[in-house]
């Protein structure tokens, strides 16, 4: 029999998902429509993972929508229209409501996208609690490689509150966008010729756009920079130090993820994927003032200083102090500023760890939206998060 051609056997292989190409190679697709719902959901066939050890606990119970859809009639309707994946409404330890769609389920891990920055903030503060880390130092006092870019003269709590000027574009569908150029330097699309080889490389070419301290800039940079600090502080690889300082504390009933690039660096600002359930304990973390199942992370005067935000006026002009207009950042969270307190971690494509302190309640809400980031699509997640919160008050 004569042997295949490469083509062919390539072609033989079955497709990872119905309609896909048996020979898509992904890396340059897996964020667009089409593949977006598959991708978020299989990470690690995507770009390269590193495991975040855990302690299992026993999982809760499973509860559906009944209850809070007696308030919100079209809850599930709403719910597949912002093409969402996974939901959990945890109440106290009560979990009020669970959705799943499609491939997900309670144990199946989501791609959180910049909710990763929030836990990196949270082992930034385990290691301050520990005496390790100095958060009034200069980055180049931990990482003197990034001493001639726009972080080497930022403070650490610079970096934790985005308070950094650098010249960085964070236009996510834009290929000439530094945010494209960080993506492909640390393994999540092609690279290009001339891009760097690596996530430290590339921090390294970033330069200053004015003075540090006087105004927000988000930029997915600077949580990559806290995860090198991180690593300088704890001498351990930042995967490890998310498993030490918050995932085996946290009593997560599964592993966690992070992608990494070609040296094995943790892709801090969006490459964590968990469960929606384990995302749901950072969230009680948080209401518990900085204390786990398996024990303290941070202290309780840095949970509470995130609970009180930042200073509104920095964040004059963002698109969320439009939604908010008492609205801050601090640590990296979003913070509302609003009656209720609530705070937020939000990751493109429809990510929210969603924290009322006025109802003790969490919600976890992983989406693959079809645009990364619109106004129209953070307003409705907004409304919808809004009203479930709502929903929880009418419970009794």
């Amino acid at each position: 029999m004569p042997s295949s051609s490469p083509a062919q056997r390539a072609a033989a292989h079955p497709a990872r998902y119905p309609f896909d190409a048996p020979d898509n190679q992904l890396l340059a697709t897996w964020q667009e429509a089409g593949h977006s719902r598959w991708a978020f959901t299989h990470m690690e066939e995507v770009t390269a993972h590193a495991r975040i050890t855990r302690s299992a606990l026993p999982a809760d119970p499973t509860v559906r929508l009944d209850a809070i859809a007696q308030s919100i009639p079209d809850l599930q309707r709403r719910l597949e229209e912002t093409y969402t994946d996974s939901l959990v409404v945890l109440r106290g330890n009560d979990i009020l409501a669970e959705y799943y769609h499609g491939g997900s389920d309670a144990d199946q891990p989501h791609l959180l996208m910049s909710v990763s920055k929030s836990l990196c903030a949270l082992v930034a503060g385990a290691l301050e609690m520990e005496g390790l880390l100095d958060v009034s130092l200069p980055v180049s006092h931990y990482v003197p490689e990034l001493a001639p870019s726009a972080y080497g003269d930022a403070s650490v709590r610079q970096v934790l509150d985005m308070l950094v000027a650098v010249d960085y574009d964070e236009i996510y569908l834009d290929p000439a966008s530094e945010v494209q150029r960080h993506d492909r330097s640390s393994g999540w699309r092609p690279r290009l010729d001339g891009d760097p080889r690596s996530t430290g490389d590339f921090l390294a070419t970033l330069r200053g756009s004015g003075k540090h301290g006087e105004k927000f800039q988000y930029c997915s940079a600077g949580t990559d920079v806290l995860a090198w600090v991180i690593e300088r502080a704890s001498s351990l690889r930042y995967a490890q130090a998310l498993g030490r300082f918050l995932w085996q504390k946290l009593g997560a009933d599964h592993d966690a993820m992070i992608t990494v690039d070609d040296r094995g660096f943790g892709f801090a600002n969006g490459g964590i994927s968990c469960t929606a359930r384990d995302l749901a304990k950072v969230g009680r973390l948080m209401l518990g003032g900085g204390m786990a199942a398996g024990g303290r992370v941070v202290e309780e005067s840095w949970v509470a200083e995130v609970f009180a935000g930042g200073l509104p006026e920095h964040m004059a002009g963002e698109g969320f102090a439009q939604l908010f207009p008492r609205g801050s950042y601090a640590r990296q969270w979003w913070c509302t500023g609003n009656e209720r307190g609530i705070i937020s971690g939000i990751g493109i494509h429809g990510q929210n760890l969603w924290i009322d302190p006025s109802q003790d309640l969490v919600i976890v809400k992983l989406s693959s939206w079809p645009e990364p980031d619109t106004a129209q699509w953070h307003e409705v997640q907004t409304n919808l998060l809004l009203e479930l919160s709502e929903a929880t008050a009418q419970l009794g």
